[in-house]
């Protein structure tokens, strides 16, 4: 089965709003207007129930099925990236600045389709909750809305979330049981050493010395201390110091990135860093603070759900165009703290070439937003079937 006819029958209307929302992006936890947009649509809808200021700016939205059955979760995120778009495209954004470069803008309109389409036709059991999710890219927005009790107040017993991907066929679906992304973590070095004239450094401590070295071994954690074959990234993204050519700085600042997916990969890097970051200030008389900034965890489809969301994908998009084994990447998502907390699955829906997303050329495709939406709509039907 292709596109829900339903579905397809006010595509033109799923288009119109995710061009509004393009045009007027919002960061983080601060997704106050797009948040009343949603609710505006939901209420047309007829949904049962919204409730709104879950996780700060989160809404859930709840539609009920027919008869007794569990409750299901489908996310989308909301939120846009702090970005200066180039798309030129005619529905660009109207905020300097801010653009929506990740396809959330797409994300969130999907699942209206999707709720829609439930609360008009109602073929399922039980009931639907329909999660729209601020602060994805920056914030951990789905752990706000975990810690604010979302799963449990709503009695949500699986959950499953959608994201574009640019450079995949059109309305090809792209998953894999167990880790699909990684964890993310940052860190800070700051080296503290002593300043003086660049032409006596002899009277100095010198930071850069020191912080020269400390990127050049930390890089070395990734080639001598873990196994090759566990998936690993570190990269030093910054390095801040001094303020002419001839003073030697009292400080260093080092900060940078760290995809793993193994908890004792993510601690022995963490351990390493402290134990490199010591010993270098030692070396070099200065001192060197490691601030480590925890992030998401690794995002871990469950095998189970995995296998029923490729089913299901396969029936909107056909078998040549869903691969269920597709591997991991390294970039992060915090639908990870939903599927620690519940069993689901995340899947990427293909949106053909163009700019890849965080590009400010990149624009999501409204072609696919009928199809992601024909499959939130069919999990929810044979997820929790009506009997007959």
């Amino acid at each position: 089965m292709p596109v829900l006819n339903r579905i397809a029958d006010f595509a033109d209307d799923m288009t119109a709003w995710r061009r509004h929302l393009h045009q007027h992006p919002e960061l983080g936890f601060e997704c106050h207007r797009t948040a009343a947009f949603v609710a505006d649509r939901l209420r047309d809808f007829g949904v049962d129930e919204i409730h709104e200021g879950i996780g700060r700016t989160g809404i859930v939205a709840i539609v009920q099925g027919q008869g007794d059955g569990p409750t299901i979760g489908l996310r989308a995120d909301m939120d846009a990236l702090p970005l200066e778009e180039t798309s030129g495209v005619e529905w660009t954004s109207t905020v300097p600045g801010r653009m929506h470069a990740c396809g959330h803008d797409g994300h969130t309109t999907m699942l209206l389709g999707a709720a829609r389409y439930l609360a008009e036709t109602r073929n399922f059991a039980g009931s639907v909750a329909l999660i729209f999710q601020p602060a994805e890219e920056d914030g951990g927005g789905g752990d706000a809305m975990v810690r604010d009790g979302m799963l449990e107040r709503f009695g949500i017993t699986r959950v499953f979330a959608v994201h574009n991907n640019p450079g995949q066929p059109t309305g090809s679906f792209r998953t894999t049981p167990g880790p699909i992304m990684a964890a993310v973590d940052g860190f800070e070095i700051h080296v503290t050493g002593r300043g003086g004239h660049g032409a006596m450094p002899h009277l100095t401590a010198d930071p850069i010395v020191a912080t020269v070295s400390i990127v050049s071994a930390i890089q070395t954690i990734s080639s001598r201390n873990h196994y090759a074959l566990d998936d690993l990234a570190l990269s030093v993204t910054q390095i801040h110091t001094g303020s002419a050519d001839n003073i030697v700085p009292d400080t260093a600042w080092i900060c940078g990135t760290v995809r793993t997916f193994d908890p004792e990969v993510r601690d022995m890097v963490r351990r390493r860093m402290t134990q490199i970051c010591a010993g270098q200030g030692t070396a070099y008389d200065v001192t060197a603070r490691l601030d480590w900034l925890e992030g998401y965890p690794a995002t871990v489809n469950d095998p189970e759900q995995t296998a029923f969301a490729a089913s299901v994908a396969r029936e909107i998009a056909g078998e040549a165009l869903v691969c269920d084994d597709a591997g991991r990447e390294m970039g992060a998502e915090d639908f990870s703290f939903m599927l620690n907390a519940r069993p689901g699955c995340y899947l990427f829906l293909g949106q053909g070439d163009g700019p890849g997303v965080h590009n400010p050329g990149y624009d999501f495709n409204d072609e696919i937003a009928p199809v992601g939406a024909s499959f939130f709509a069919r999990l929810v039907e044979h997820a929790q079937p009506v009997d007959r």
